[in-house]
């Protein structure tokens, strides 16, 4: 049965998490449904999502799937009810294509993902199924606990023929203490009495077999047990192999992904699948270890001595060890509290133990308390397992709650709404060390019994490093502490070590996947290699091979690059949040090229007509973006590339790029060949968005950007398509050489009214005889008219004016 067959029979909240999947990713399920083969026969897992040279076969995925869906629907019949679904899958693959098609590794990454989630969704409602190669783990530790189920079984079965056998041996050695006490009381007859002659033979005899099958029996027995022992071991080694694998391999990927996700990477996903095998796990263990302690009171019952080493001892620690181990290893944090933490502002976690409800924790559910530790507490809790719960380097008030348990999906957990941190501890910092690459913990501590207080737990977890910070200036190194630790810590580090130099590859991944979570387009090859250059500006490097060459902290976020106030981070977070906030559109588009440096951008432009620019991030402030665009010298006449006064995040408070980009005529071609409205039409605040008046009854104003003194070249472009009228063009500037163009004047009375009063100025001014409202235009030659005075207006704009003087053109 195929995947999307088995979602099809999800029911009740099963099917509520599949509907909130396809919501939360927007990927449509339609697409889902009716392409479901052509995507579960692709190798999802085979394209390594963190690779930018995977991103051709990303595309070519993304393009195989658009063909799919317009064939699906060109398939569909054309009766009525139909035709409506012939049409949404028509618009879905075009909206597949604007969407995804400048980021094809996000969809891989989405894709990926929705398939991980309906697997878990599938497999909570029973059963296996065949799944592709990426899920032979998956499958390995669903066939293990398969096997530990049947061999719990079969120990059970000799466990309880063992107890038979023994209630057996048992009875039959009750009966041969009673032929024994018989004996005693014929012996104590003469010899000639006639009833010990007649019954003391037989007596005998009958003691004589029963202590013969006892003593086969108690062989036996004793097999019985060795056998059962040897089976248990061997199962407790399976128990232990498969935990690992949970605990060590799936479950610590988990975490891993959980904090990738902290700098941009893809969901973790969900914890159901890891909850259902530690429960399984969590099952078995405890029927095996009753088991033990039913050996136990068997042996008790009848002690035995066993010959060679006896494995009953070790085998109760080793199951014992095994449960603790679950139960530590599962109190986990589901949701990590904010990794750059300011003070006296209210923050969230939640704490989840994956166990809780098979081992019925819920019966008496556990208090569980977060406190704040520094780095080097953190460390003295590895190494110190009774170190004390109260010892904080923090006050951290709403810091209690109670484990709460959810019937419906069976998780136990604890949700902190509420907490705030109220002040901190800092240590001696060392060096040049900085308030913002301190690190803390936060420590989640409970307490709690199993089957009537029989086992006692201590159980703790700490999250991920933070960064305490007061002050929001302080946000920006601290974000970048956290970038370095969640993505170069190791698996089973020292808190919270890490390396000190990375290389730059490993480097280009963790900036494009914060990059790529913040803006939606991910970083080419060229906008890497960019960022590598400015990195190591300060260095003498001689290569564009930057794949062998590491990083360091300081060179990251400590050293200010070179002529500069800022750091390499700095810069690059600022990018990263002038895009977030003002520009994701356009950047998504790829209408910003974004990371390019002034040489490179100056040798594109002078390469295309005048009147091309695009956009590059400042070099020299921080979170600014700037145009160049190419024209004419004023002074010597020569081609000329010129850069705009880098615009800020508060300069597009005021107005948008694009409103900005539309102001100016100097601006024609989006590089290469884009006209400029294509690029940005749909960014343009329409005139009619601006109220006439405000609330106070005044009438509004609108800013509008203008650059004066570089004239418009429109020697390449002689008529540049616009959408509308350009309010920054101004007849009368010597800043302007170029007219509005054809379209922006059709249709602008104000802009018709403004020619026509420049065209009568001009007149009265130059024309022979002078000029006044009833001047006779039919005297005039238009030729001659539009040659003599405005040889740069477009034959059809001066048509259209002259008709407004009542001149029949």
């Amino acid at each position: 049965m195929s995947l999307i067959q088995r979602l099809q029979q999800l029911q009740g909240e099963g099917l509520q998490k599949l509907q909130a999947l396809y919501m939360n990713t927007q990927f449509p399920m339609e697409i889902r449904y009716y392409c479901a083969a052509w995507i579960e026969a692709q190798d999802w897992q085979g394209i390594n999502v963190d690779d930018l040279n995977m991103e051709p076969n990303a595309r070519m995925l993304l393009q195989e799937l658009i063909q799919q869906v317009n064939q699906k629907a060109e398939g569909l019949s054309t009766d009525e009810m139909m035709f409506p679904i012939r049409l949404k899958l028509y618009q879905f693959a075009r909206e597949l294509d604007q969407r995804w098609s400048i980021s094809p590794l996000s969809f891989v990454r989405t894709i990926r993902y929705c398939i991980e989630v309906e697997h878990s969704l599938v497999d909570d409602v029973g059963g296996t199924f065949s799944r592709s190669p990426m899920s032979d783990s998956h499958e390995n530790i669903e066939t293990t606990l398969q096997e530990l189920r049947v061999m719990t079984a079969d120990t059970e079965k000799d466990l309880d023929n063992l107890q038979q056998k023994q209630e057996m041996f048992v009875f039959q050695y009750q009966e041969n203490l009673k032929l024994q006490n018989q004996l005693a009381q014929l012996q104590l007859l003469p010899e000639r009495d006639p009833n010990r002659m007649a019954q003391e033979p037989t007596l005998k005899q009958k003691k004589q077999d029963l202590e013969g099958v006892l003593q086969s029996e108690a062989q036996r027995l004793l097999g019985m047990r060795i056998n059962l022992a040897d089976k248990h071991k061997r199962m407790f080694e399976k128990i232990k192999e498969v935990q690992h694998t949970v605990l060590e391999d799936e479950l610590i990927q988990w975490k891993r992904r959980q904090q990738l996700a902290g700098i941009g990477g893809p969901p973790e996903g969900t914890l159901d699948q890891l909850q259902k095998w530690c429960e399984v796990l969590a099952e078995i263990t405890w029927h095996n270890r009753q088991q033990i302690k039913k050996v136990e009171l068997l042996r008790q019952q009848l002690p035995m001595n066993v010959p060679g080493n006896d494995l009953l001892p070790e085998l109760n620690t080793t199951i014992t060890a095994l449960l603790s181990t679950l139960v530590t290893s599962t109190f986990i944090i589901e949701k990590q509290p904010p990794q750059v933490l300011k003070k006296e502002t209210r923050f969230a976690a939640s704490v989840r133990l994956l166990v809780g409800g098979k081992l019925n924790v819920h019966m008496n559910p556990p208090q569980v308390k977060a406190t704040i530790v520094s780095e080097a507490q953190a460390k003295n809790l590895l190494n110190n397992d009774n170190l004390g719960m109260n010892e904080t380097s923090g006050d951290i008030l709403n810091n209690c709650g109670v484990m709460e348990y959810h019937k419906e999906s069976g998780n136990l957990t604890v949700t902190f709404r509420n907490m705030s941190l109220k002040r901190i501890r800092r240590a001696d910092r060392r060096g040049s060390e900085f308030v913002t690459e301190e690190k803390f913990t936060i420590l989640f501590q409970s307490t709690f019994s199993i089957a009537s207080g029989e086992l006692m737990f201590q159980v703790r977890t700490m999250s991920l490093p933070v960064v305490v910070v007061s002050h929001g200036n302080q946000e920006c190194n601290a974000l970048a502490t956290i970038l370095w630790d969640n993505a170069f810590a190791e698996s089973g580090r020292v808190p919270f070590s890490v390396p000190d130099r990375v290389l730059w590859p490993d480097m280009g991944k963790a900036l494009n996947s914060k990059f790529m979570s913040a803006n939606g387009r991910s970083l080419s090859l060229e906008n890497l290699n960019y960022l590598a250059q400015k990195a190591f500006s300060g260095q003498n490097i001689n290569t564009d091979d930057y794949s062998q060459l590491q990083i360091s902290w300081s060179t990251f976020n400590r050293d200010p690059l070179p002529g500069r106030s800022f750091t390499f981070w700095k810069w690059f977070h600022g990018v990263q949040e002038l895009t977030r906030k003002h520009l994701r559109g356009p950047w998504n588009d790829g209408s910003i090229m974004g990371f390019v440096s002034r040489g490179q951008a100056q040798d594109l432009l002078l390469s295309r007509p005048h009147g091309n620019f695009l956009l590059r991030f400042s070099d020299s402030e921080i979170g600014g973006v700037t145009i160049a665009w190419s024209g004419d010298d004023p002074q010597t006449g020569t081609s000329q590339v010129w850069n705009l006064q880098p615009f800020t995040g508060e300069d597009f408070n005021i107005r948008s790029l694009a409103d900005r980009i539309q102001d100016l005529p100097h601006l024609v071609y989006l590089y290469p060949d884009i006209p400029k409205d294509t690029a940005f039409r749909s960014y343009y605040t329409p005139m009619s968005d601006q109220p006439l008046t405000t609330n106070s009854g005044y009438v509004g104003s609108v800013l509008i950007s203008k650059i004066p003194h570089i004239p418009v070249s429109c020697q390449d472009n002689p008529a540049t398509p616009s959408s509308s009228y350009n309010p920054g063009y101004d007849p009368q500037s010597p800043g302007s050489s170029c007219p509005p163009s054809v379209g922006s004047m059709h249709g602008d009375q104000q802009a018709m009214g403004n020619m026509q009063e420049s065209m009568m100025n001009d007149i009265g001014s130059d024309y022979p005889g002078g000029f006044d409202e009833d001047f006779d235009f039919s005297s005039v030659s238009l030729d001659d008219y539009t040659q003599e005075y405005v040889p740069d207006i477009p034959m059809e704009v001066m048509e259209e004016l002259l008709r407004g003087f009542g001149v029949e053109t």
